[in-house]
């Protein structure tokens, strides 16, 4: 898929931490993937920090398949090291990978603003993620686009609900499908090819196979969502495959 984008996920894990502080809830890895996935495939992902602080975290980011990288404890200086090692990570993977079209900071902190720079000097899309109450506006302004943690918990737009008489073996591919139209949605996608959505589920679950829930193919998985009333459907002209159109039935129109 031309589209599909190749990201380099790179978190400051010392700075989160500083934005979580007095908060009732945890700052949780698995929303922010699943966030970026929507972008594309994520081919990197490290996090740093001095981990013998963060010990509760360790078993989370090892499910999620972040590498972890120690940092030793600030140095004497006051400049914490992990700024340090996480640009030098980055500016090395932009000129040895030119593959890594995307590369996200998941930061607030000030300091990685040149490093943004240099990374969108060298043709790179640059997408910043952090708290709100510790992202820096410099950051943020420089950022290609900036993602705020609190949006990853508040739901968009106002995608179909699955009714209760949903069969059970097909529930989860619905919901999937819906999740995956919502995340394309919010990306700004205008056509909504069949292949695009197959992709952004295969993201989100790799192990996703529309047969397994009762379907032959995907384009019956499409097809049963429209019955349902869940999505409104368009056949391409140009390659006979069907597009996602919308939500819900098409409207009733008044004489």
């Amino acid at each position: 898929m031309p589209d599909a984008h190749t990201l380099a996920v790179f978190v400051d894990f010392e700075n989160l931490a500083l934005g979580f502080q007095g908060r009732k809830s945890r700052f949780a890895i698995g929303k922010v993937l699943e966030r970026l996935v929507e972008k594309g495939k994520i081919i990197v992902k490290k996090a740093y920090a001095d981990w013998t602080r963060y010990g509760e975290y360790k078993k989370e980011m090892h499910e999620a398949a972040i590498e972890l990288i120690e940092i030793p404890k600030r140095s004497m200086s006051g400049k914490n090291s992990a700024d340090i090692r996480l640009c030098v990570d980055a500016i090395d993977l932009c000129y040895s990978k030119e593959h890594i079209d995307t590369f996200v900071i998941v930061s607030g902190d000030s300091d990685f603003s040149p490093l943004v720079s240099k990374l969108k000097e060298n043709g790179k899309h640059v997408i910043g993620l952090g708290v709100k109450n510790s992202s820096s506006n410099l950051l943020i302004d420089n950022c290609d686009e900036f993602i705020y943690y609190e949006d990853l918990e508040r739901p968009s737009g106002s995608p179909p609900v699955l009714g209760e008489d949903t069969p059970k073996e097909k529930k989860q591919a619905l919901q999937l499908l819906i999740d995956a139209i919502t995340a394309l949605v919010r990306e700004n996608k205008e056509v909504l090819h069949a292949s695009m959505i197959k992709d952004t589920i295969r993201r989100k679950l790799p192990s996703f196979n529309e047969s397994y829930h009762g379907y032959r193919s995907f384009g019956d998985l499409l097809e049963d969502a429209e019955k349902r009333g869940l999505i409104r459907l368009n056949t391409d002209p140009r390659s006979g495959t069907y597009a996602v159109v919308g939500f819900g039935k098409e409207p009733s129109r008044r004489s």
